[in-house]
């Protein structure tokens, strides 16, 4: 293998395999990475423009049967600091978000082995109820699979139901690193690399717009990285043609901060900077069929994910008003609506908001305020 001969391939569009994709992330140099990574973001979305989205990250409930090694989140049920968020909480974390500028809620929670479909789609429709103008990017395909399987549904059935709930969209939880192998290991409960595809592809029969995740950086193999890419994009492919489908792809290194899998599979958190810029790149690069790649400024830090902006991330991701599942396994970064921007302009791009969608949103009243006393205090 030749490496500018993949990424010439690349640069075409055409899909290369998982080991090709092992002898780039091992063998190319970082500065031709970056440049294709960056190359093919100009393919797919051409220009200066770097996206990001205000929405808030709450979550249904601690209570978890899946036992994920990697999570500090959850309780056991009948735990003492269990709990089911109430519709009283809900409406004081919407408002809130709405006064901030958002428009969205990232809703997501645990295994709860008492809470069906019912539940959630109850849920759903309370929420939208009381705030109509509420997108809801909820649940994710563990969840999904696990509502199927405490109702006897298919993941057709489930989603369609909670679609006619309200559910706008679905998130790419879950994913960590598809291998079976792997998926055993660090969340048994949770459901197979297979089933987690195959509630994305009856959410895209759906024309549920999702999106894509992946965990890395803790006990698979390199090869194991780039089969998931492989699974990710065929499954693209098979979408409806007028079905967005994965709309856009986000990697992020494990969090090893007082976890199980840290203390008993010994796996830390090793991802250096210049190997996340090369996932980022590599994901670009595997991916010819999705959009946007977005960078994880929350794990990896600002400085990091303002060269993944040159390396084929075109999204800087969300302010996060409320995030805890992976700021309790060590994740400490945060940004507000200045801060996001500025750290986009400092890498020499125009920062835009966007919704789920990816539709570009005119600012907020106040968030724009903000700009216009911060531009006025230059200008003095």
């Amino acid at each position: 293998m030749v490496v500018e001969d993949l990424l010439h391939r690349a640069l075409r569009h055409e899909w290369l395999s998982p080991e090709e994709g092992v002898f780039l992330l091992e063998q190319a140099p970082l500065a031709d990475l970056m440049y294709t990574g960056n190359a093919m973001r100009q393919q797919h979305v051409p220009g200066d423009v770097v996206t990001w989205i205000i929405d808030r990250n709450s979550n249904t409930t601690n209570v978890c049967i899946a036992n994920c090694k990697f999570c500090n989140f959850y309780r056991r049920p009948g735990h003492g600091e269990s709990y089911i968020t109430t519709i009283e909480q809900y409406k004081e974390k919407i408002e809130e978000t709405f006064r901030l500028g958002g428009e969205q809620l990232l809703l997501q929670g645990g295994h709860h082995p008492d809470l069906g479909l019912q539940f959630y789609a109850d849920l759903f429709r309370q929420l939208k109820n009381h705030f109509p103008a509420l997108k809801l990017h909820a649940l994710g395909p563990p969840e999904i699979a696990h509502i199927s399987k405490l109702e006897g549904l298919s993941h057709y059935e489930v989603l369609r139901e909670l679609q006619a709930a309200g559910l706008d969209s679905l998130p790419g939880a879950g994913a960590e690193i598809l291998s079976d192998r792997v998926r055993r290991l660090i969340s048994k409960g949770k459901c197979g690399g297979q089933e987690w595809l195959d509630v994305m592809r009856a959410a895209h029969q759906l024309r549920l717009t999702t999106s894509a995740t992946m965990m890395f950086g803790h006990i698979e193999t390199n090869l194991e990285r780039m089969q998931h890419f492989a699974d990710i994009r065929q499954v693209q492919s098979e979408k409806p043609a007028d079905a967005k489908g994965f709309i856009a792809f986000i990697p992020w290194p494990f969090q090893d901060e007082d976890t199980i899998l840290k203390k008993i599979k010994r796996a830390r958190n090793a991802v250096t900077g210049d190997e996340y810029v090369r996932m980022i790149a590599l994901s670009r690069i595997m991916l010819p069929n999705i959009t946007n790649i977005q960078a994880s400024w929350l794990t990896v830090g600002k400085q990091v994910a303002q060269v993944c902006l040159h390396s084929g991330a075109n999204d800087f991701g969300s302010i996060m008003i409320e995030e805890n599942v992976v700021s309790a396994a060590g994740a400490r970064f945060r940004f507000t609506a200045d801060g996001i921007q500025q750290a986009i302009r400092e890498a020499g791009f125009r920062p835009q908001l966007r919704n789920q969608q990816y539709e570009y949103r005119e600012l907020p009243v106040n968030i724009l305020q903000q700009e216009l006393d911060r531009a006025a205090m230059i200008v003095d």
